[in-house]
């Protein structure tokens, strides 16, 4: 476990050599950890520095959260604030790892899962000249935390993924069909799954998300 910018993470160093090494930053969701999402490092292409960061805030039995929910409260069901620090916190992490690492800047690619994929919208939307790949994963674009972004930047090296499952019951499909809707609406270049799947990623969204992969 390493810690920079104090954000905690796990990483794999690329496996091959290249002039230009890309930047993997994986997100997991509420009440998950870094561990999550990092099954994922050993098909992420050989020559990517990938690393999986830790949320900045303990909840019980272990796991860790971006920003609180309320599950009684539905007026007022996230920490907007917490959720918006996270966002700055991820985007000065980015910036200190491709320094420290001497990582391609202009090759990074966002991977979030539920809250990680509501963070990841929020960071592309917000610095698009800073991202260009995001895959989605059971998650969607959520405005408070997204603010009030420069329509006007240019969004045309984005490239997002976005997958759900049609039987979500904590992120119900009408949710992340907005993303589908949202992204259409600025032109920005998508592809959108849905999964006959819970809140969760089954093999064929798997196997569809490294296609996609592959294709970069």
């Amino acid at each position: 476990m390493k810690e920079l910018n104090g954000i905690k993470y796990i990483e794999r160093l690329p496996v091959i050599k290249t002039e230009k090494t890309p930047l993997f930053v994986l997100i997991h969701g509420y009440g998950s950890n870094e561990e999550d999402l990092f099954s994922f490092a050993q098909d992420l292409p050989q020559n990517s520095h990938i690393v999986s960061v830790r949320a900045l805030h303990d909840i019980m039995y272990g796991g860790y959260a971006w920003y609180d929910i309320n599950f009684v409260n539905n007026e007022k069901w996230m920490d907007e604030v917490q959720a918006i620090e996270s966002r700055h916190k991820l985007v000065e992490f980015i910036d200190a790892i491709v320094q420290q690492e001497s990582l391609d800047a202009s090759n990074v690619t966002l991977m979030g899962f539920s809250q990680g994929a509501i963070l990841s919208y929020a960071i592309a939307l917000n610095n698009p000249e800073k991202i260009k790949n995001v895959a989605i994963l059971s998650g969607y674009p959520e405005f408070e935390i997204i603010g009030n972004f420069d329509k006007t930047k240019d969004f045309s090296n984005l490239n997002f993924f976005i997958s759900h499952g049609i039987e979500d019951v904590v992120l119900p499909i009408e949710m992340g069909r907005i993303g589908d809707e949202f992204l259409k609406s600025l032109n920005i270049n998508f592809e959108y799954h849905e999964y006959r799947s819970g809140h969760g990623i089954v093999p064929q969204n798997y196997f569809d998300l490294m296609d996609w992969i592959k294709r970069f």
